[in-house]
């Protein structure tokens, strides 16, 4: 495959053959389907390093990004990955429980779903769909997918006949609309109707615009949250190790060194998952302690309760043309000396701009970059602004005196 010309307009999805220029270059993203060999994610660090700046990053929807490709390497990256074989989702977004298949927890196979869904959208085609659409695949198995949002909402539910497929639309599972409640075997025409419907508003339309009334008639049980760092059960008795990237980045030799231990004890490949984590698959619990400390040393996160899965931060400057202040730098900063004094539900959002790119959520404590000034939110409301170097010690504070004056 040779890679179209590359595309620098702000505001794009991108994708291998249509990357977005930011502040280290140009940014190529792929969202891999199901499980991603050990030999083919060699092979994409191999390229992230050769044609990148060996930047990787795992973003909030569990797809990859490589940093710092120019317009000479992005072509040649395109064709390299592409000669890997990874299968990916490259057209409307459709996004499975990131254990589809494995689970021995789940209710239906997500995947098979989605590559059912895929297949129908790829012999109807729709007219063109905002690119930020996208469908979400819940199997109903422990790493269900109710924080992330999506225009629609797949979710198998139990049922005296058999798995049911609840629909809802526009939002995560908290905030999006019931809609209908429907067996296995009519959702792909659902669904295919439904980005229809989207689809007939026009190229900037979401759900939220094109389905004004919704009405379920059954719902969906609320669950408590689930994280894809820590151990998993699999089918077969066999285990996932989740890890967690620091800030949902890494770069190629850590990555190696991770996918050379996964290798040595076997593993039968690796699976991205939404919330910035890499899961190793088909382990037993040996070989699972072992990429779970090998992991630990290489300064991934692999305990859900490590303070840097609450904290939440962009590339932000210099990585990122838009960024007006340093976020992941701050980040640690923030983490070493602020996090500490913070509740364990309590969530930190730094945003190197004021487009929020990493999070769209109300997050405990917002840092919004502008000028080098950092403009702070206390859960949605205003507090004052700080220089960027002041920001660990501010939000420190800020947050000793909130538990002060809860104890008073």
């Amino acid at each position: 495959m040779t890679a179209a010309r590359t595309n620098l307009r702000r505001g794009a999805c991108p994708g291998l053959s249509t990357p977005m220029q930011t502040g280290d270059g140009l940014l190529a993203r792929l969202t891999p389907i199901g499980t991603v060999s050990l030999d083919a994610m060699e092979g994409l660090t191999a390229a992230a390093r050769r044609y990148g700046n060996c930047i990787v990053e795992i973003t909030s929807r569990g797809s990859i990004q490589v940093r710092g490709l120019t317009a000479q390497s992005a072509p040649s990256f395109a064709d390299a990955v592409a000669a890997l074989g990874i299968a990916a989702d490259d057209g409307v977004p459709i996004i499975t429980d990131p254990l589809a298949g494995l689970d021995r927890d789940e209710l239906i196979d997500a995947g098979a779903l989605a590559a059912a869904l895929r297949g129908a959208l790829a012999a109807a085609p729709l007219a063109k769909l905002n690119p930020k659409v996208s469908v979400v695949i819940d199997g109903g198995g422990a790493l269900h997918l109710d924080a992330l949002p999506a225009d629609i909402r797949l979710r198998a539910i139990a049922a005296p006949d058999g798995p049911r497929i609840h629909i809802a639309v526009g939002g995560d599972a908290a905030s999006a609309a019931p809609f209908r409640t429907v067996a296995p075997a009519d959702v792909v025409d659902t669904v295919v109707r439904l980005l229809g419907e989207i689809a007939a508003h026009g190229p900037e339309a979401r759900a939220r615009d094109a389905m004004r009334r919704a009405s379920a008639d059954t719902d969906a049980p609320a669950r408590e949250p689930a994280d894809p760092v820590g151990l998993h059960r699999l089918r077969r008795n066999r285990l996932a190790v989740g890890v967690g990237l620091p800030f949902g980045h890494t770069d190629t030799g850590a990555l190696n060194s991770l996918l050379r231990a996964a290798r040595v004890v076997e593993a039968s490949g690796v699976r991205t998952a939404p919330g910035r984590a890499l899961l190793v698959v088909g382990l037993r619990r040996l070989e699972a302690e072992q990429i779970a400390a090998t992991a630990r040393r290489l300064d991934f996160i692999v305990e859900p309760r490590d303070p840097r899965r609450r904290l939440i931060a962009c590339a932000g400057a210099p990585i990122c043309a838009s960024g007006e202040i340093e976020a992941r730098s701050l980040a640690r900063e923030v983490a070493r000396h602020a996090m500490p004094l913070m509740r364990r539900d309590e969530t930190i959002h730094i945003s190197g701009c004021a487009k929020s790119c990493a999070y769209q959520g109300v997050a405990t404590f917002t840092a919004t970059g502008r000028g080098g000034v950092c403009d702070l939110l206390v859960e949605g409301a205003p507090a004052g602004s700080c220089e960027s170097w002041q920001l660990a010690e501010r939000l420190g504070k800020i947050a000793v005196d909130r538990i002060s004056k809860s104890k008073s």
